[in-house]
């Protein structure tokens, strides 16, 4: 999860380096590098596409389609820590949705945590302008549709192989934002090939590593280990892009961060008692 967490840090940064390029169309080329290899890597491994549980994988497929439009526009158009701190709500959305999805018991003090840390978001969107009302919503709707897609992991957790999980992403994904790019093409030029080239490239070995994770550990351990990406987002922030923020933003980042981490480490213990 460690690699992981890192190779996505890289990617947020390529992002930001790619500014003329519409979401939807970054989306559409690592949605085509992704259905590549993981068709290439399924085909020589001899694992079906399909998978076994196709109404879960397209629903994992769908969810994570829809957090990453949402991510990567807000990647573009925000602070990188902001935007990716408001992703890091997913984890609290996890545990929210897997009341129901997975039948995971949410107790008095995890909410106590989750309002620490929605209360962090409305300190991030009050103190820097810079994070619009609507920018704001788009990182919690990303963050919201990947608490889906991870549940859905969880329920694949046997039975799918990693590949095929992956592979429903692009699966899904390329007939939406193909149908957009088509009306909506903007001509990459020069650097901007490779760099978009990398984007799909790392995501797709980031996502291997992501759900290999999330399928062979408690949900709530991995994530643990992923809160490393928001020092990442701020240090790459800082000496990239040059971006600063002042004390409250700050303050807000600290409540959404430490309302995330106290939940996982209540759920690490409470792991731990039951077994």
């Amino acid at each position: 999860m460690l690699l992981s967490t890192f190779i996505f840090a890289i990617m947020n940064v390529l992002i930001k380096y790619v500014p003329n390029i519409p979401a939807i169309e970054i989306i559409l080329f690592r949605s085509i590098v992704s259905f590549a290899m993981s068709g290439i890597a399924l085909k020589f491994q001899r694992v079906p596409l399909l998978g076994k549980n196709r109404k879960i994988l397209f629903l994992r497929g769908l969810a994570g389609a829809l957090a990453l439009m949402m991510f990567f526009t807000t990647l573009q158009e925000i602070p990188l820590a902001s935007a990716v701190t408001l992703m890091f709500l997913g984890p609290i959305f996890t545990a929210i949705l897997g009341m129901w999805i997975v039948k995971e018991k949410v107790v008095w003090l995890q909410w106590v945590f989750f309002a620490m840390s929605f209360a962090g978001i409305l300190m991030i969107k009050g103190f820097d302008p810079r994070v619009s009302p609507y920018m704001a919503l788009l990182g919690v709707g990303a963050a919201f549709c990947s608490g889906i897609a991870y549940n859905m992991i969880r329920k694949l957790k046997t039975s799918e192989h990693p590949l095929v999980i992956i592979f429903y992403f692009p699966l899904v994904t390329l007939p939406i934002v193909g149908i957009y790019s088509i009306f909506h093409w903007v001509q990459p030029h020069g650097i901007e090939w490779i760099i978009l080239l990398a984007i799909g490239v790392l995501t797709q070995i980031a996502q291997y590593y992501m759900t290999k994770s999330y399928q062979s550990e408690e949900l709530a351990k991995v994530s643990n280990l992923s809160f490393i990406g928001i020092i990442y987002a701020l240090g790459f922030g800082y000496v990239l892009f040059g971006e600063t923020f002042n004390l409250q933003t700050y303050l807000g980042m600290t409540c959404v961060m430490v309302g995330v981490v106290l939940n996982v480490i209540y759920k690490n213990r409470k792991t731990k008692v039951v077994v």
